[in-house]
């Protein structure tokens, strides 16, 4: 039960990662492409690190994803690329990554100072550059959380069987697993 919800987490987690690059191309290809008419910083054409960064992340997002879904539920056993060691370390790294990204995003789309360009987004929902970054803000949020339910759900699961060096799948019998000729874990 616990590996299915698993799987099902991390497809949801690629989904979301597809709408926030989705989202994000949009973005950059508006602020790359401004008219001289845009009131948006005045016509002058430019992108926002942060949209970048969330870019980036989404694409990495979406590589890791499918991977460790995999991994999970076809049993895939290789020596410490899918440990929950492993899965624990990169879902940390995207926790910072996501939490980094939506934090920062969230802050600068709330900042009324002359340094950002996105000002108060709640007071612009009737145009349409202004949804896509409320979009974009709600889905890095969602990434976010789905990221730490992953990382909770494995780190509890791996420390309540000590499993930190063991397949990530979960799903063994210390009898019959192997790695070629060798036996993965001592028999009692």
């Amino acid at each position: 039960m616990i590996h299915t919800l698993r799987v099902l987490l991390y497809i949801l987690l690629f989904c979301f990662s597809v709408i926030v690059m989705a989202l994000c191309a949009v973005r950059i290809h508006y602020t790359t492409h401004l008219s001289r008419f845009d009131p948006l910083n005045y016509g002058v054409q430019f992108y926002d690190p942060i949209v970048v960064e969330l870019l980036v992340t989404s694409i990495l997002t979406l590589f890791w994803a499918p991977f460790i879904a995999r991994t999970i539920h076809s049993r895939i056993e290789h020596r410490f690329i899918n440990s929950f060691t492993a899965e624990l370390i990169g879902l940390f790294i995207f926790f910072l990554l996501w939490v980094v990204g939506a934090g920062i995003a969230t802050h600068t789309g709330n900042l009324p100072d002359v340094h950002t360009h996105w000002g108060n987004l709640s007071s612009c929902w009737a145009y349409s550059s202004c949804k896509v970054l409320t979009a974009m803000l709600a889905f890095a949020w969602l990434s976010w959380l789905t990221v730490l339910g992953l990382f909770v759900t494995s780190l509890l699961f791996a420390a309540a069987n000590k499993a930190f060096r063991e397949p990530m799948h979960g799903r063994w019998d210390r009898r019959a697993t192997l790695y070629g000729d060798t036996p993965m874990r001592n028999l009692p």
